[in-house]
């Protein structure tokens, strides 16, 4: 079974309810149909104009049977999801004519959506840019209580079934926090752990690299990591997490030996938190592109409920297999 078959499994189980922000985008609606008739999501809603997301549809030959229509400006939800809005910025200045005219932004909308349990998930990204996204995301949806920062994962899918789990693994974070602090590393590390669990379906054994392993060498850059170490160990003492490791010492059980004796992670970690952005972008794409591993992301992290952004360079079936991953994320929230 590959990820992306384990993902609509998930997904189905789930039974959550999907918007997507981006109703006129055509990918995206087709995607919605895919969803649909895959039976990966309880409801699929898009959102947008409806006269125009059904003239759309059908210049693009997609039915919109089973699928739900979102309009901001006809919704009779728009004074609820306005005063919110207003609620949740009146301390930046926002007053109650403002929001009325933001909160009919597509992103916004399908983001209150989700805050307000009218969806489960939201996934955008397609045309919109990752600040965007971003940014309605955090306004709206925001971080998990004691979650500071949102970060990113990518699910590594390895042909090496000896490491890792069966040959998959976490990269985190690869596309989010460009130079974390040592506070913002540990919640990369706490949020990447709830991850695996989600997306590998095991426990996590967490390695925070570095170019060091245990002591290895000295530096600021290694303090940050083992600084990083300690703060998970006395937030989240159920985790199994160790460092700083080097990549080998993390994942090679022979490497482990020699560099780092007496470790439960090292040697056998399935989930790498990356020291920077630096690392973790160029990390995953030298697995992806010399190894030629599957790389699944970027998978938002942290937020009090599942958003996905897109690639604006995504396929219809890069929207099908992210809205899985997304709605599997829902439903490990119950």
């Amino acid at each position: 079974m590959t990820f992306a078959e384990k993902m609509k499994g998930l997904a189905k189980a789930a039974n959550k309810k999907l918007v997507l922000a981006e109703g006129l985008e055509p990918r995206t609606v087709r995607a919605a149909r895919k969803i649909v008739d895959e039976g990966l999501a309880s409801s699929v809603t898009l959102v947008g104009n409806e006269e125009k997301v059904k003239a759309n549809a059908a210049s693009l030959g997609v039915s919109l049977e089973g699928i739900s229509i979102s309009d901001p400006e006809a919704s009779d939800k728009k004074a609820e999801f306005a005063h919110e809005y207003y609620e949740m910025r009146k301390h930046k200045g926002m007053t109650e004519e403002q929001a009325l005219v933001d909160i009919v932004d597509e992103l916004r909308w399908g983001a209150m959506m989700v805050h307000l349990g009218y969806a489960d998930a939201m996934v955008a990204g397609a045309e919109s840019t990752t600040a965007n996204v971003l940014r309605a995301a955090f306004t709206i949806i925001k971080c998990k209580p004691g979650i500071k920062s949102a970060s990113s994962c990518f699910v590594m899918a390895t042909d090496k079934k000896d490491l890792g789990f069966n040959g998959e693994f976490i990269f985190s974070d690869c596309a989010t926090i460009p130079n974390p602090t040592a506070e913002q590393l540990a919640e990369i590390a706490e949020e990447a752990a709830d991850s695996c669990r989600t997306f590998l379906g095991t426990e996590p054994k967490i390695a925070l690299l570095s170019y060091s392993s245990k002591g290895s060498a000295k530096g600021e850059l290694i303090d940050k990591v083992t600084t990083a170490l300690s703060l998970v160990k006395e937030k989240r003492p159920d985790l199994q997490v160790d460092g700083e490791l080097q990549l080998d010492a993390a994942i090679i059980p022979e490497v482990a030996a020699l560099k780092a004796k007496g470790s439960a992670v090292a040697g056998h970690a399935n989930t790498l938190i990356f020291p920077d952005l630096q690392a973790g972008n160029i990390g995953y794409k030298l697995v992806q592109r010399l190894a030629g591993a599957e790389a699944y992301g970027p998978i938002l992290q942290g937020f009090a409920k599942p958003v996905s952004d897109l690639s604006r360079g995504c396929s219809v079936d890069d929207i099908v297999v992210t809205s899985a991953i997304t709605l599997a994320q829902a439903g490990s929230l119950n």
